[in-house]
């Protein structure tokens, strides 16, 4: 069985684990980022991704923390690292064909493999490959695994295994704690040369050797890594319209584990209902991830509750009857939700629309004003994004 969940999954923790982080965001997380000590020890890096993936904590909170410890230039590497997120979410908002191509390549290729065997002992860690199995079992046993050991085992499963990769992008997803559907899938097309055609990751035995501290040093890994074929990604559209504010009046706040935190002018009236979803949809199949979905949300529900006038309870699922059952409940006819990126949330309130608007229920998507401003942004490689972004929504140096 699965370890008892190590990142307790309340917004409480995720602001102590920022605020012990950040005097650790300069020089130190620069220079040790790439180290992995391994899980019982402490490393560099944040551990703060469950809690942004959900955003239980914001973006320019993380980046505002960083930046009064150790001002812009201090704070830039691990300020970079942030941004990734963003802009994986926007690159993927502006080509959502790449998700749903996903999905249907996880079909197919499940369907066509022939080695169910050798996939079963990838995913066990069964392989014999010092390190790779330790990382299988280490993502199982915590749902978390450090972004250099994700890069190796992705190189690994692609070009030594030669398994799917999108099969390997499938068991991520099933049991990260912070499995987002854009930034796992681009990171697994970047490794495997389809996100940058013909650009690659290969993972070597010094590297990792010398990453882990001697604590793996793996023989028999591919000496070359052959980008796999594919179409170029599409040209980027700009990203679907959404809301910058709750339409006036009171309305049903349904709140999905995309934004258990949502920003202030969602909360600025006076009458509302917030429900909030027990677990992403089609997503957090894995034990570790469900379990942490579902404390998220009850941690949402008990926080919400202390700041609204109406009533704050859990949805039995995310469903047109469930969602119309709390509006009459509440009397209310407009349902509002913060936007949900391209993915299975995203997917399921679509399919919702218009169930909903049978029922005489209206469903508006308010974005937040980060992704509205850094998204569009994402037409090409990311540091072009960087240099491209205006200055950080909320989020101002040293304060």
């Amino acid at each position: 069985m699965p370890d008892a969940l190590i990142f307790p999954p309340t917004r409480a923790d995720a602001l102590d684990r920022l605020t012990r982080f950040a005097p650790a965001a300069g020089q130190a997380y620069a220079e040790g980022r790439n180290f992995d000590p391994g899980p019982e020890q402490d490393g560099t890096v944040s551990r703060l991704s469950p809690y942004l993936r959900r955003r239980m904590i914001s973006e320019a909170e993380v980046i505002a923390a960083s930046r009064c410890a150790h001002g812009d230039d201090g704070a830039h590497k691990f300020v970079q690292e942030v941004l990734w997120r963003t802009y994986w979410k926007g690159w993927l908002e502006m080509r959502p064909s790449v998700w749903s191509g996903f999905l249907e390549t996880c079909e197919r290729q499940r369907d066509d493999l022939s080695d169910h065997g050798a996939l079963a002992d990838a995913e066990a860690g069964r392989t014999g490959l010092e390190g790779f199995d330790d990382w299988a079992r280490e993502l199982a046993r915590t749902g978390y695994l450090h972004n250099h050991a994700r890069m190796w085992f992705a190189s690994i499963w692609i070009f030594t295994l030669r398994l799917p990769w999108a099969l390997g992008a499938d068991f991520f997803l099933r049991h990260l704690l912070d499995a987002d559907p854009a930034s796992n899938t681009l990171s697994w097309r970047w490794v495997a040369g389809l996100h940058t055609p013909g650009k690659t990751y290969l993972a070597t035995r010094e590297n990792i050797a010398r990453f882990t501290g001697g604590r793996f040093a793996p023989n028999g890994l591919a000496r070359e890594a052959v980008a796999l074929a594919d179409a170029p990604p599409p040209l980027p559209k700009p990203p679907p319209p959404a809301a910058q504010r709750p339409p006036p009046g009171s309305f049903v706040l349904l709140v999905t584990p995309e934004d258990l935190d949502p920003e202030p002018g969602l909360l600025d009236e006076n009458q509302r209902l917030a429900v909030v979803v027990a677990d992403d949809p089609g997503l957090s199949s894995g034990d570790l991830a469900f379990r942490f979905t579902q404390g998220a949300a009850r941690d949402a529900v008990e926080r919400l509750a202390s700041r609204l006038e109406g009533p704050v309870g859990l949805l039995p699922d995310l469903s047109a009857e469930s969602l119309a059952a709390a509006a009459r409940s509440a009397g209310l006819k407009r349902i509002v939700t913060p936007y949900a990126p391209v993915g299975p949330t995203a997917t399921a309130l679509a399919r919702l629309a218009p169930a909903l608007a049978q029922e005489g229920l209206e469903i508006v998507q308010v974005r937040r004003a980060w992704d509205d401003r850094l998204w569009p942004h994402a037409r090409a490689g990311f540091f072009a994004f960087q240099k491209a972004i205006p200055a950080l929504p909320g989020v101002e140096a040293g304060g």
